[in-house]
């Protein structure tokens, strides 16, 4: 065999190998750290959040939900979106966008609703403190902006409604004594291995195993859970410090459960109105869906939860390709309640 070929065949089955031992060579991402001017300037502002009141109880306005957007790309659903706001009083309703700075995002026309909805934000790293301070930050700006707003929902770029606005407002509004709808899970088997991935006896005092919860990065809180988040300074001292085992670690998908289940459990429903597939989840990513995926039958799927007393009332995560298709069926599937 000449020595070409030999070559050849060489750089060809080398490939394989390469793709297995680039990942063990190259150093893995820098965890994004908190600055302490960062730290600072948040807690300026979560002081100032935490001493708002809620709008009083004789008012004869109505109260609000405040939706809060947290990306990291671009907003993709913003048409969809749009058409879900479409045609609701502005009274009932507030808005806000809290946008990776790095994140090259595409400014709404001044026709949408999302025109002018950008909060003051700073980076945000995936399985990172960063996105708990996002959150709070996004809870902050909402107490601070308007006393009406009642229930506050996070929402992902990747999200997308699966019922009208007053389907869902009148779903949260129907009973007098609110509740929040965030999940809290005690019984995972990776519970331990999240507790531990700060190192194994970092999180006490404040974070005994047994008081440390899991969930959905994604809820939908009363004003007073509300309050509790950006008034908390205790657990935060735990649930901002750096990880140790990063496959183990979603401290946004631990601090939220983990605090509301320690302040009010019974103030909580224990479940998120935000349906994930986690069926052939890859990289600690829920499924995708992809265009082929999009129909009205899926919709009614998404729909579907395990209780005759709620339905879920968004879904993630959809790829952007997956738009056009979504926008077909809106008025007579998604907004068709």
């Amino acid at each position: 065999m000449n020595t070409p070929l030999i070559l050849s065949l060489s750089l060809l089955l080398s490939f394989p190998l390469l793709f297995l031992c680039v990942p063990r060579i190259l150093p893995p991402k820098e965890p994004l750290q908190i600055s302490l001017p960062d730290e600072l300037d948040d807690l300026s502002l979560f002081r100032r959040a935490s001493t708002t009141t809620a709008a009083p109880a004789t008012t004869t306005k109505k109260p609000k939900i405040a939706f809060l957007f947290l990306t990291d790309t671009n907003l993709h659903f913003l048409p969809l979106w749009d058409l879900f706001f479409r045609n609701t009083p502005s009274n009932l309703y507030n808005i806000y966008i809290h946008a990776d700075p790095s994140s090259k995002i595409t400014p709404p026309p001044p026709t949408s609703v999302f025109s002018n909805r950008f909060i003051s934000s700073k980076k945000t790293q995936r399985a990172n403190p960063t996105l708990i301070s996002a959150a709070r930050r996004l809870l902050a700006a909402a107490l601070l902006d308007d006393p009406l707003n009642s229930y506050f929902a996070l929402i992902s770029q990747h999200c997308i409604p699966l019922h009208s606005f007053p389907f869902l407002y009148k779903s949260l509004f129907r009973k007098p004594a609110m509740q929040s709808f965030i999940e809290i899970l005690s019984e995972e088997p990776q519970l331990w291995d999240r507790y531990v991935s700060r190192g194994e006896n970092v999180m006490l005092p404040e974070v005994p195993f047994d008081r440390f919860r899991i969930g959905s990065q994604f809820f939908i809180l009363t004003r007073q859970h509300a309050l509790v988040v950006v008034r908390d300074r205790r657990l935060w001292r735990k649930f901002k410090l750096p990880c140790l085992n990063l496959d183990s670690c979603y401290p946004e998908e631990h601090y939220f459960p983990t605090l509301l289940s320690m302040e009010d459990p019974d103030g909580c429903t224990r479940y998120t109105l935000t349906r994930v597939n986690w069926t052939g989840s890859v990289g600690g990513h829920p499924h995708t869906y992809r265009p082929h995926e999009v129909s009205p039958r899926l919709i009614e799927e998404l729909r579907e939860s395990n209780s005759s007393s709620y339905s879920f009332m968004f879904a993630r995560k959809f790829s952007p390709d997956s738009l056009p298709l979504l926008m077909g069926m809106a008025k007579k599937v998604i907004f068709r309640d």
